[in-house]
């Protein structure tokens, strides 16, 4: 029975099908539909649908609270804009919903007063008029009390539940824009494995044109470990060294000064003690009148005399 030839992949083209591998499985988790956008999408529409008739309502309310609108009640008459809805952002869902606390309230402070106002008319024209004991007052104060405490009781657990929500959104938005990050990187690794093994490729032809040039490049892992640890601590000494000379260079630098101030007035010393030496020289020579030419032969000639006769009678000087 004949068996295939296995393919062996060399570890470059493991990791980048990894690489890509996981790319594709982040690809696809993304092309999901996230579930929060899902849960915004009913409030986004609700929201764009209704605004004409929030602003229809506000502004019956406001009628009814003052026709005059710069009557200093503070009221807000602008609308919430559309831009928010089209593109939110964390500013923008703040100002919305700070805009729609202070109309709420407001709603609700203008609904209780004509409440109240209605109910004291009805009281008063109806037939027989209601009369309230001190009982009833009592009574009704109390259940306020418990109705204010229980409702209390709900804000705090709503404000824990939202100021919890609000803590996980922040952790899962950031979460969020580093798997974009990371995703962003993990679709250049393949190329840039690719292009690593092109690399390692030409590297290892080159080694194999010509095998005697650099033969650390043939050294087995352990080796080459080894001598990228002493090449490093090569250069850490070599660091070191450098801050050392660096650190005396200022020294040595004012000290170079130093001794090129005292080594000038030398120089220009030396320098004229030359020039006066050559003219001593030629006033010598003019005053002889060529004598001292003659005397120099004859003294060559006879150095040339008396070397050979040590030469010939085996002397030692």
């Amino acid at each position: 029975m004949s068996s295939k030839p296995t393919r062996h992949m060399s570890p470059g083209s493991a990791d980048a099908a990894s690489a890509t591998k996981v790319l594709h499985a982040l690809e696809a988790l993304q092309s999901r539909e996230i579930a929060i956008i899902k849960i915004s999408e009913p409030i986004s529409s609700a929201l764009a649908q209704d605004n004409t008739n929030i602003a229809d309502h506000r502004n019956a309310v406001e009628g009814n609270s003052g026709n005059d609108n710069n009557n200093g009640n503070g009221i807000r008459t602008s609308d919430v804009s559309n831009s928010s809805l089209d593109a939110p952002t964390p500013a923008s869902l703040e100002a919305d919903l700070a805009h729609y606390k202070e109309l709420f309230a407001k709603l609700r402070f203008s609904y209780v007063e004509q409440v109240t106002k209605e109910k004291f008319i009805r009281a008063i024209v109806g037939d027989p008029p209601l009369i309230v004991s001190p009982q009833d007052n009592a009574e009704l104060e109390a259940s306020n009390a418990e109705a204010k405490a229980a409702l209390k009781a709900l804000k705090t657990e709503v404000s824990r539940m939202v100021a919890d929500l609000e803590i996980r959104g922040r952790a899962l938005a950031a979460r969020y824009q580093r798997v974009q990050l990371e995703t962003a990187t993990l679709r250049d690794l393949p190329d840039k494995i690719a292009g690593l093994e092109d690399h390692i490729t030409e590297l290892r032809t080159a080694q194999r044109l010509e095998p005697g040039a650099r033969p650390e490049l043939n050294m087995p892992l352990a080796k080459t470990a080894a001598l990228v640890e002493e090449r490093k601590a090569r250069v850490h000494e070599l660091d070191r060294q450098l801050e050392q000379l660096s650190a005396l260079a200022p020294r040595k630098r004012k000290e170079t000064e130093r001794l090129q101030a005292e080594l000038t007035p030398l120089e220009t010393r030396r320098q004229n003690s030359t020039a006066a030496a050559r003219e001593a020289h030629r006033r010598k020579e003019a005053a002889l009148g060529g004598v001292e030419d003659d005397l120099e032969a004859k003294g060559r000639w006879y150095r040339a005399q008396e070397a050979v006769l040590k030469q010939m009678l085996d002397l030692q000087s």
